[in-house]
C-alpha cells in the first residue's frame, strides 16, 4: 500500500494560525522557564560556594532533589499538588490566568536552574580565590565582589554548559503538553488529530524544533564568542 503524504495543510491560513500560536506558546514558555532558570541558578551557586553550612546543605539538597527526580514529575507535582495546597483565592486567580502554562513554566525553570547552578559554580570554582580576597581588601562586601569580579567571569567560562542546558529547556517546554498547556507539541497532536496527516504535521514540528535549536546554540555560539577571556 503506498502512503500518499499531502502537505497543502501547510497553506490554510486555520492550520497556520494553530501552529503559529503554538510556537508562540512554546518561546513565551521557554523565555519565562529561562529567566527563572538563570535567577535561581545564581542563588543557588552564591549559597554553595557561602561560608554558611546552612546555606550549603539547602542548596545541595535543591540541586540534588531537582537532578535526580524526572522533569516529567516536577511539572505533575506543581500543576496537580502545589496547585491543591494554594487558597482557595489563589487558585481561582490562577485558574483565571492560565494555570497550566504557569506551573508547566515554574516546574521546567526550577529543575533546570539547579543544573544551570551547577554550571555557575564550575566556573565559580575556575576563579582564583585571590580574586575574591582582593575584592575584599578593596572595600568590597561579598556579595559585591561575587557581582561585581566572580560572577562575570564565572559565566564567561560556564557559558558552553549554559548553552548546553538552554537547549535542552527549549526542548523540555513539549513536556508541557502533558498537563494542557498550549505550546507546539499540543499543537501538533491536536491538528493530527484534526487532519489525520500524521507524518506530515510531525515532520514539520520536527523541523521547528530543529531549526529552533540550532538558532539557539548559534546565537549562544556568538554570545560565547563576545564575551570569551582571550589570553593576551
Amino acid at each position: 500500500m503506498t502512503i500518499q503524504l499531502d502537505f497543502s495543510l501547510f497553506t490554510q491560513p486555520e492550520f497556520l494560525g494553530q501552529v503559529g500560536k503554538g510556537l508562540l506558546g512554546t518561546l513565551e514558555l521557554a523565555a519565562l522557564a529561562f529567566a527563572l532558570a538563570i535567577a535561581m541558578a545564581v542563588l543557588i551557586a552564591v549559597m554553595r560556594m557561602s561560608n554558611s553550612k546552612a546555606c550549603q546543605a539547602v542548596a545541595a539538597a535543591y540541586v540534588e532533589y531537582h537532578q535526580n527526580v524526572p522533569l516529567l514529575v516536577h511539572i505533575f507535582l506543581w500543576y496537580f499538588g502545589v496547585a491543591a495546597l494554594l487558597p482557595a483565592g489563589v487558585q481561582q486567580w490562577i485558574n483565571a490566568h492560565n494555570s497550566e502554562f504557569i506551573f508547566a513554566f515554574i516546574g521546567i525553570g526550577l529543575c533546570l536552574g539547579a543544573y544551570m547552578s551547577e554550571d555557575l559554580r564550575g566556573g565559580i570554582r575556575s576563579i582564583p580565590t585571590s580574586q575574591l580576597e582582593a575584592s575584599r581588601a578593596l572595600g568590597l562586601s561579598y556579595l559585591q565582589a561575587f557581582r561585581l569580579v566572580i560572577l562575570p567571569q564565572a559565566v564567561r567560562v560556564s557559558m558552553p554548559a549554559i548553552i548546553n542546558h538552554t537547549v535542552l529547556l527549549f526542548k523540555n517546554t513539549s513536556l508541557a503538553m502533558t498537563v494542557g498547556a498550549v505550546e507546539l507539541t499540543y499543537v501538533t497532536k491536536e491538528v493530527e488529530s484534526q487532519t489525520f496527516r500524521t507524518f506530515e504535521i510531525y515532520l514539520a514540528s520536527t523541523v521547528m524544533y530543529l531549526g529552533l535549536s540550532l538558532l539557539l546554540m548559534w546565537f549562544g555560539a556568538v554570545i560565547e564568542n563576545r564575551i570569551r577571556i582571550r589570553n593576551r
